[in-house]
């Protein structure tokens, strides 16, 4: 969705200029010191890293300037409270600012209702992930935000994911040789060593057809309910080949049958 605009909020991404880490430090060191240029060109020195992380966002169907926008001003935020005394990468520091200011739009955004406490509770959790972030030079764990909320996981958890924008269960996740995964092959089915229908005869009979590889990917997939993922491990293939070796079984399958 954005890799291919040359311009965005009227910018030419082409143009956009590159700076090395020493520049960046420089640049950090006078913009403390309060001087305004040194401060403005760290922003446009970085505003890649703003149009890298937006990218993340494109299947939401957002709108690019939009989300542009909102990033600058978490990258804004990192060069104002970046911690110049510890070793730590400044783009390491910004890109959790960058996203979490992105996150926080889309919720705001969000169509779902959601009750006004779990919402005070998620809003309180965000607030405390960029307070621990801007100390700890990393994003915190949920477990750590928990803490400093001293409220319990689950319910935090909960809050969280109550604010998080819903996505199709069709929505790529990675492509490899032009054979995607997409959300729904990474969710396992615990229902499906309940079902019957696989133990049906010609099922069955189709299923020696198979060879042993593609039998064992067909009988943890849809017998175990196990995910592509848990799969690849298990056999210690990718999930490319366990999702292109499921394909080419499936079809088999429904020829013979």
């Amino acid at each position: 969705m954005y890799k291919n605009k040359v311009e965005i909020c009227g910018i030419n991404t082409a143009e956009l200029k590159t700076l090395t880490d020493e520049e960046k430090h420089a640049l950090l060191v006078r913009a403390r010191e309060g001087d305004d240029a040194a401060r403005e060109e760290l922003i446009f020195g970085n505003l890649r890293l703003v149009l890298s992380v937006i990218q993340r966002f494109s299947g939401r169907k957002e709108n690019a300037d939009d989300l542009f926008q909102v990033g600058c001003i978490g990258l804004i935020k990192a060069v104002d409270n970046f911690n110049l005394d510890l070793d730590v990468k400044f783009s390491t520091y910004a890109v959790p600012m960058i996203i979490g200011e992105i996150r926080r739009y889309l919720r705001d955004n969000n169509s779902i209702r959601i009750s006004r406490s779990v919402r005070d509770l998620a809003y309180r959790a965000l607030q405390a992930r960029e307070e621990l972030t801007r100390e700890r030079e990393y994003e915190p764990s949920i477990e750590e935000i928990a803490e400093k909320l001293g409220v319990a996981r689950e319910p935090l958890l909960r809050a969280m994911e109550a604010i998080s924008p819903p996505i199709s269960l069709y929505e790529p996740v990675y492509n490899e040789s032009g054979d995607a995964i997409y959300v729904m092959d990474q969710l396992s089915d615990t229902s499906a060593a309940d079902e019957h229908w696989i133990e049906h005869v010609a099922l069955r009979d189709a299923m020696k057809k198979l060879t042993d590889r593609e039998r064992k990917i067909i009988e943890m997939r849809f017998y175990n309910g196990k995910t592509q993922m848990e799969i690849a491990e298990s056999i210690g293939i990718s999930q490319a080949q366990v999702s292109r070796l499921e394909k080419g079984a499936l079809e088999r399958m429904r020829r013979e049958i």
